[in-house]
């Protein structure tokens, strides 16, 4: 295997001056610099203050929307809610939903089936849910919708207004505009913040405040940076999640055995919302809206149980896709990470390119081949938009859609190996030394002697955590591993106890052992860590949680 495909991370150490007070540096490296700034970032403003203008939502839009809604409950008129089958759909789903529920409209969600529909609304589900609902008179899309243009022109004729709410990005004309579908009865799209963020503000303006740890779960599943409004919806959603009433969430956590007051990013990152997408990734989304909207503290335990065995079957089909795909690597020679077999589950190809990207930092394509149609989806590295690349090749397309970086298609399985000439053409010359360099932000450098409990108060205030807002991360230079032990059943994770100026701290880098096979004790190494509580025993102290490591 080429040994390109295995960059050493390039530190890059933001701040090199320890006298410098810790938290003026995470605000620096945050691009934080008015008061305004620092205050609004310590206190977020509440999901509920938050002005339309500034997530540049078009008002009048939402004014259309609104009485059109009303109109829709003052005739009786059937309304669906067509979401998406992901975490941040199905949150969004919820959300509208109730509202509109609430509001006593006839409302009723929908989830496609990711196998048999695909991503967002087509022309033939439209012409089913018509047919089976004469009164069908408005349907509202949550996190999906700003590039059906077949599909809202089919609505037009069935008689059907189509209220688009969406975060996608929206396709572009040769001139850069930006293109919507104009038959849309009105269109609510921004980029500033996620769909089921979307579905709360539209929920606000129609008078109602539902499901905001759904919207907090939605943001931070979706990867939203964690600035500005993402990081109301995030704090503010965790808080009202460490409260919730609702009888699925509650079984879900408890069945992970999760405790209620200590939700972070962190559970929603890694138990809830994949539990949330293993629905929809391996049979229908429909129960993860059930569970989420479920009252009946029995059938909430049914659906958590169902869920989270979903979820380990998820686990099981996505470790055998990422071992055949990395056999395929093999003899790899191409610009770009490209794969496709007709045993890859179309359910977690973007999950197996997600790991592609994580191990050999190149754009990675996974692709489902079907006998005539197959199903592809992209993962992206920093400074490759890869829902641009595969814009160039559309005329090739039979459906695309996504963000800078992670993207989805269809394509006729003849034209798979086509596309991946071009797109290997295309990343050819997008892919430089610079960008293919994988690196490492660092906050800054900092002495053992400084880490204590006040120093982890400090950098608790910038929870919550995620893309745009880092964990604070550091470096402490020439200390000395006074022991080291491998765990974990296969031996993966590694365990140093770490030693300089004579201060001692347990440390953990999960998932890393074989990277690092070659450290004994006694070895003087560099480590960038973050700095974690730990409990055992009812004790608790502070360890490094290792991000890499360098030898000295």
């Amino acid at each position: 295997m080429a040994s390109q495909l295995y960059p050493k991370k390039v530190w890059q150490i933001l701040n090199t001056d320890e006298k410098k007070d810790i938290v003026d540096v995470l605000l620096e490296n945050r691009n934080l610099k008015t008061k305004k700034e620092k205050d609004d970032f310590f206190d977020p403003i509440k999901p509920e203050d938050i002005k339309l203008k500034d997530l540049e939502i078009d008002v009048s839009e939402i004014k259309k929307a609104i009485k059109r809604i009303n109109l829709a409950k003052k005739n009786n008129e059937k309304v669906f809610v067509y979401g998406d089958y992901d975490a941040d759909g199905v949150t969004a789903t919820a959300i509208m939903w109730e509202a509109l529920h609430k509001l006593k409209v006839d409302a009723m969600p929908y989830i496609p089936d990711r196998f048999i529909e695909g991503y967002g609304i087509n022309k033939k589900t439209l012409a089913r849910l018509k047919q089976e609902n004469e009164n069908l008179k408005v349907i509202i899309t949550v996190d999906n919708g700003i590039v059906a243009y077949e599909a809202i022109d089919a609505a037009e004729k069935l008689g059907i207004d189509i209220i688009v709410t969406d975060h996608h990005e929206a396709e572009k004309k040769k001139n850069k505009q930006v293109c919507h579908p104009d038959k849309a009865f009105a269109i609510i799209h921004t980029k500033k913040i996620c769909g089921s963020a979307i579905s709360w503000i539209v929920a606000r303006e129609l008078g109602v405040t539902t499901g905001l740890e759904l919207a907090g779960i939605g943001t931070i599943a979706d990867q939203m940076p964690l600035t500005a409004a993402n990081r109301s919806f995030a704090k503010y959603g965790i808080e009202a999640l460490k409260k919730t009433k609702r009888a699925g969430l509650i079984e879900l956590l408890h069945d992970a055995k999760v405790e209620m007051e200590n939700i972070s990013t962190y559970e929603i990152n890694y138990i809830i919302a994949p539990r949330i997408n293993a629905m929809g990734r391996l049979v229908h989304a429909i129960e993860a809206l059930r569970l989420l909207c479920v009252k009946d503290p029995k059938r909430a335990k049914e659906l958590a149980k169902l869920i989270s065995k979903t979820n380990s079957q998820r686990q099981e089909i996505v470790e055998k896709t990422v071992v055949s795909t990395q056999r395929k690597m093999e003899n790899f020679n191409d610009s770009i990470i490209f794969l496709s077999d007709k045993n890859y589950h179309e359910g977690v190809i973007g999950l197996a390119a997600g790991r592609l990207v994580e191990e050999f930092y190149l754009p990675a394509i996974v692709v489902s081949r079907g006998r005539e149609f197959s199903k592809g989806s992209a993962r992206s590295i920093e400074g490759i938009n890869i829902i641009e690349m595969i814009r160039e090749h559309a005329e090739i397309l039979v459906a695309h859609g996504g963000h800078t970086m992670a993207a989805g298609f269809t394509i006729k399985t003849s034209k798979i190996e086509e596309f991946q000439k071009r797109l290997n053409k295309t990343a050819k010359k997008l892919l430089t030394d610079e960008i293919l360099q994988r690196k490492l932000k660092i906050d800054s450098l900092l002495d053992f002697k400084l880490i204590n409990w006040e120093l982890v108060k400090k950098i608790k205030q910038f929870e919550p955590t995620g893309n745009g807002n880092p964990t604070p991360s550091f470096v402490t230079q020439t200390v000395k591993i006074i022991d080291k032990r491998l765990l974990g059943k296969d031996k993966t994770h590694l365990k140093l106890k770490l030693s300089k100026d004579s201060k001692f701290f347990d440390a953990i880098g999960f998932g890393i052992a074989k990277d690092f096979s070659n450290l004994e004790k006694g070895d003087l190494v560099d480590v960038c860590y973050n700095i974690e509580e730990n409990e055992w025993n009812g004790v608790k102290s502070l360890q490094l949680r290792i991000r890499d490591l360098k030898q000295v």
